[in-house]
């Protein structure tokens, strides 16, 4: 566990410029905390200590502003920025080597037990406010601009921004991805927005509704 810290550490050293040491990154890095004690809960969580498990876990988003849940599944050098805001759910699995900023949401969208949450791969990039909600796949390699709506699954190595998320060929220009700006808005007339943001709220509706039409299936569905 103690060498997950140290490249844990290492790993924000080489993402953030602001910070200056290994000392500074462990005292005043909230990703950080809320990794560590997430390690701890995934263990009581795995031990079959489930109510232990979920105090650590609640203890953690009061101190770090980071709610993970102690099952979800996370690779070796997740770095954190900011942090504020994160929620990763259950049956969340996340890769190595990722980069998350503030307000990002690995959400479910059903009420179906099960796989219900996304699975990030290796070396991905969530930009700030990215929601990415369901059972789908963010591939190896892959970006999602700030404030994306992510609904369906991304391609290794491909880029998407936008509400709901949809792939662009272009990254900006002397950066990796916009981590604080959707690329798709420049330019936008503020119509478009809002029908971008209608079709956004109806997509995720329908998820809602399929998901609820599911259980209720299953609830009355005739036994023997």
């Amino acid at each position: 566990m103690a060498g997950r810290w140290v490249e844990g550490i290492d790993a924000v050293l080489a993402r953030d410029p602001a910070a200056r040491s290994r000392l500074e990154v462990l005292l005043c890095y909230p990703g950080v905390h809320a990794l560590g004690l997430h390690r701890i809960a995934h263990r009581l969580w795995r031990w079959g200590l489930k109510l232990p498990a979920r105090m650590v876990a609640h203890l953690s988003r009061m101190l770090t502003g980071i709610e993970i849940h102690p099952a979800a599944r996370i690779g070796r050098r997740l770095v954190i920025d900011h942090g504020d805001g994160i929620v990763i759910g259950e049956t969340a699995e996340i890769g190595d080597d990722v980069l998350i900023y503030h307000q990002v949401t690995l959400g479910g969208t059903s009420l179906v037990g099960g796989k219900r949450h996304p699975t990030i791969g290796n070396n991905v990039i969530l930009g700030a406010g990215a929601k990415v909600l369901g059972p789908i796949t963010i591939g190896d390699g892959a970006r999602v601009g700030a404030n994306a709506v992510v609904l369906s699954d991304v391609a290794p190595g491909q880029t998407v921004v936008g509400i709901p998320a949809r792939p662009v060929d272009r990254r900006p220009a002397g950066a990796d991805l916009l981590l604080y700006g959707t690329p798709c808005d420049e330019g936008l007339d503020p119509g478009v927005r809002a029908i971008e943001a209608l079709r956004a709220e109806v997509a995720a509706l329908s998820a809602r509704l399929a998901a609820l039409e599911a259980e209720r299936d299953r609830v009355v569905a005739p036994k023997g």
